[in-house]
């Protein structure tokens, strides 16, 4: 062999020999898992994540990596540094963890793309993340110019997806400015495809969570169980639906949901059944961003499916208080105002349910005005109409186009009759509220009309124009009397109130009111003993308690009341019977809830036993006090006993007869508003 053959051929082998060690180093620092290579590992992975990576604490807690087709540690501690806004200790730690990760996605995260995990085990795991206002987010790793923060939720920084995840036990801390929430959670994890060993049960796999904290204004409290975290957070292309459960109370609130949860941040696709319930509707809407009206205690259930930014809700079993509900209602976020759409219906509604939206309990107790609780014996505590303000920014932070229909309307204990149907348009557009289109029928009669809330201001303005007809009292109202005694007053109302008011609270819109009210009765009948006790005829009532009541006809009632800044005043309260003619005068004062109203019988018939004394009606609202004029008034009967009402009454002529009813009556009522006003000018030309 040549002597170059031979240089050449040892080369050969002192190079194998070489190689062959280099490989069976290699092999035994893979095998051993490169301790040597620990520090070197650890300054890499914070140089690429920006972050300091902490793999161990020493040399008998050092980690084992391997390099063989992606990059795997194994670390009896793994701790992950929060970045340095932060007030937390570090963004992750991990006890007895294993992670895998390749190397295209250490680089696409060192230069800001959201970091892809392809194993994470863990026996104990914690997690601290946190987003500020301006969208910097403890879980974005790499270049922080790169990432380009914003506090859109929708342009939110992506957190780092995990294929492969087992937690034996793992605790979350959530602080989000832009959501307004501080969560901890304590969880079990397993998810992805494991194989041999360490395959769990069915059972055992998926996320079984718990959390506590604080969402928006509401302290709250969940149960979650799903098919795991990491889908959860993925959004976009790579966003399936998970299966979900939740069991959540927030405040008051709480909720229960069984369905599927596409991105949790955005719920860009959600679907399935929940049951909603708390103290107040107004609850549920304030941590949705939603404005519901103040009610009694609720209980919903039904479907929710939110697609994009539109959610759709339908509800056949809705209870509010004593009310059934039912309810197709359509939001939509996508608008600068979101909008709330559809129609809810009901087959019985109570009246009282709704007295929070004006302010009232929600025990059915008056509250107290500008104090939360007033002592019982101060003025606050005896105040009848609710002091509560409004919440008018909620006014603004939607706009609405709902039909309501109602069964049955329930208006309280003094009513015999409902409201039976009720169909109303309600619309909300840029702080102003409308019931427009109201209609309604009870006792036989109708009402119709409007109502509105200007919340534009600083001030509501409330405005209402409503119109009855037809509405027979001996059946709308509660009159019960033993044995077969006729009804108190029976007969059918006609009528029309137009009144506008303002403030900040149902106090002090009817505080401040304007306008009229004006009702008149036709065919009516009035009981022989209730007209004997008011003109305090002691005789006639003895006679008729011993003969038994019957029903006088009344020739004409009408009531015309004028609102002035809260105080209404009767421009004409007449009425007239066979037997005698009653009139009123005085004030009713809504600012102060004080009563100040005198009442005047004039029988038309010669009694030896007749006090005939006017009734005073005074004192408050809570507390009325009725009693006799100290000077009792000479008898009056006829035009004379409406000398007080002379301009008032021929003012009302054109209001007596509004095109139905008893003509007949409406002749009465104008022969005695005539004889007033022949009355007022005989009495001008003495």
């Amino acid at each position: 062999m040549k002597p170059s053959s031979r240089r050449s051929h040892r080369g050969w082998l002192i190079a194998a020999a070489l190689l062959s060690g280099v490989v069976v180093g290699v092999a035994a620092c893979e095998v051993a898992g490169w301790p040597f290579l620990a520090a070197p590992v650890e300054r890499a992975l914070s140089k690429a994540l920006r972050r300091d990576v902490q793999l161990g604490k020493d040399a008998q807690e050092r980690a084992t990596v391997r390099f063989l087709g992606a990059l795997k540690v194994t670390v009896p501690a793994l701790q992950i540094a929060a970045p340095d806004w932060s007030s937390q200790p570090y963004f992750l730690h991990a006890r007895h963890a294993e992670m895998h990760l390749s190397y295209g996605d250490l680089w696409r995260a060192r230069r800001g793309a959201p970091l892809d995990i392809d194993l994470l085990h863990a026996d104990t795991l914690v997690v601290h993340a946190e987003r500020l206002a301006d969208g910097r987010a403890s879980w974005a790793f790499g270049d922080p110019a790169r990432q380009q923060p914003s506090t859109d939720d929708a342009k939110r920084s992506a957190l780092p997806t995990v294929s492969e995840l087992r937690v034996l036990q793992g605790e979350l801390t959530f602080v989000d400015a832009p959501l307004k929430a501080n969560i901890t959670a304590k969880l079990q994890l397993s998810e992805g495809a494991p194989a041999g060993p360490q395959r769990l049960p069915t059972a055992l796999r998926g996320l079984i969570a718990s959390a506590e904290g604080t969402y928006g204004p509401a302290h709250l409290t969940a149960r979650l169980r799903s098919a795991g975290i990491a889908p959860l957070l993925r959004e976009g292309g790579d966003a399936v639906p998970v299966p979900v459960q939740l069991d959540l109370k927030a405040g008051k609130a709480a909720l229960n949901f069984e369905g599927t949860v596409t991105d949790v941040f955005k719920l860009s696709d959600m679907r399935g059944l929940f049951r909603v319930s708390g103290s107040s509707l107004a609850a549920v809407g304030d941590a949705l961003g939603v404005t519901l009206p103040s009610t009694h205690a609720f209980v919903l259930k039904g479907q929710v499916a939110k697609r994009g930014g539109v959610w759709n809700v339908v509800t056949d079993d809705a209870t509010v208080g004593e009310s059934k509900l039912r309810a197709a209602m359509t939001y939509d976020t996508r608008p600068r105002v979101p909008v709330l759409s559809g129609r809810v219906s009901g087959p019985r509604v109570l009246l009282a349910d709704l007295a929070p939206t004006i302010g009232g309990d929600p025990k059915g107790a008056p509250a107290p005005p500008n104090s939360a609780s007033a002592p019982a014996s101060s003025p606050a505590s005896s105040r009848v109409i609710p002091d509560k303000e409004f919440d008018l920014p909620s006014l603004r932070a939607m706009n609405a186009n709902v039909l309501l229909s109602f069964d049955r309307v329930e208006l309280g204990s003094l009513f015999a009759t409902p409201l039976q149907p009720l169909n109303t348009h309600l619309t909300l557009q840029d702080g102003r509220l409308l019931l427009s289109d109201l209609t309604a029928r009870t006792a036989d009669g109708n009402v119709a009309g409007k109502v509105s809330l200007d919340g534009t201001g600083e001030v509501a303005l409330w405005q209402t124009d409503l119109r009855w007809w037809g509405v027979k009292l001996e059946r709308w109202l509660k009159q019960e009397r033993a044995g077969n005694a006729p009804p108190y007053v029976s007969g059918s109302l006609v009528g029309r109130a137009s009144l506008k008011g303002k403030g900040r609270s149902t106090a002090q819109i009817l505080g401040s009111l304007d306008g009229t009210v004006a009702t008149s009765l036709r065919n009516g009948r009035v009981s022989h003993l209730a007209v004997e006790g008011a003109g305090l005829d002691v005789a006639q009532a003895l006679g008729v308690l011993v003969k038994g009541d019957d029903a006088l006809p009344v020739s004409c009632a009408l009531a015309d009341m004028q609102a002035q800044q809260g105080v209404l005043h009767p421009r004409a309260l007449v009425v007239e019977t066979r037997d005698s003619n009653l009139w009123a005068d005085g004030s009713v004062s809504m600012k102060d809830e004080a009563l100040d109203l005198r009442l005047v019988v004039a029988p038309k018939d010669f009694s030896p036993l007749t006090l005939r004394s006017p009734l005073r009606v005074k004192g408050s609202f809570h507390e009325p006090k009725i009693s006799l004029e100290k000077k009792p008034l000479a008898a009056r009967a006829g035009a004379a006993a409406l000398l007080a009402f002379v301009n008032p009454l021929a003012a009302l002529i054109p209001f007596v007869d509004p095109g139905s009813g008893d003509h007949a009556e409406a002749d009465e009522c104008s022969q005695l508003l005539a004889r007033a006003r022949d009355a007022g000018r005989l009495q001008k030309a003495r």
